[in-house]
């Protein structure tokens, strides 16, 4: 969470995010749906049951969800594809942007239960990665990485990490339509998941001895 002002000129998100209101965050409060958004952008438009059958729910529920999501202005009907008996859906952004501490304030249990079922789709997401990796070819096996670092920062200091890493990532090609499709041969979608923890129960290092007296 930063600064709005810094939301509005993100490097990463781009023209095809979508920033979350109110009304947007309550509708993504639900990790279904939030899956249901994440399957729609990685793999293009989709049923209700085939992506019912790729989450491990019935279709109904997936109809559903995506419905709300539709409602809320997320995904919309693919009207150039399927019948009368089968509805097809499409994601309507890339990307979901939340940075709004003002909104996390207001809307403390969406903020929560979104974020929540964000984190789910990520361990699912690192969980299926690591259950394909022995099968992976090796040169892209060689570029899997599980890391992190313990560093002592002020809020400023973080604030000042999170932007550097996010210009870092948007000097590379994202797996947007208009891009990928001019993508060098044997590139493929990379998913790059940062986590910037606070962890404020650790304890603070004791004093270094003085010299002299030989006390903190």
């Amino acid at each position: 969470m930063t600064d709005p002002e810094e939301r509005t000129a993100d490097p990463v998100a781009g023209p095809d995010a979508v920033v979350l209101d109110a009304k947007g965050l309550r509708a993504l409060a639900h990790p279904v749906r939030v899956q249901l958004v994440g399957l729609l952008r990685k793999y293009g438009p989709s049923t209700a049951t085939r992506l019912a059958e790729r989450l491990g729910v019935n279709s109904g529920t997936a109809s559903y969800h995506l419905r709300q999501l539709g409602a809320a202005g997320f995904v919309e009907e693919d009207t150039g594809r399927g019948n009368a008996r089968e509805r097809w859906w499409r994601s309507v952004h890339q990307y979901t942007e939340f940075d709004d501490p003002q909104l996390a304030d207001r809307e403390p249990e969406a903020t929560l239960a979104y974020l929540q079922s964000v984190a789910a789709a990520y361990t699912l997401r690192t969980q299926r990665a690591l259950n394909e990796l022995q099968t992976m070819p090796r040169e892209w096996r060689d570029t899997f990485d599980m890391s992190d670092w313990a560093l002592r920062l002020t809020p400023e200091e973080a604030a000042s990490l999170r932007r550097e890493l996010r210009e870092v990532i948007a000097r590379y090609r994202r797996d947007a339509p208009e891009q990928a499709a001019t993508a060098p041969a044997g590139a493929a979608r990379v998913a790059v998941i940062s986590h910037l923890l606070p962890e404020l129960d650790a304890p603070a290092p004791e004093a270094a001895p003085d010299a002299a007296t030989g006390t903190p």
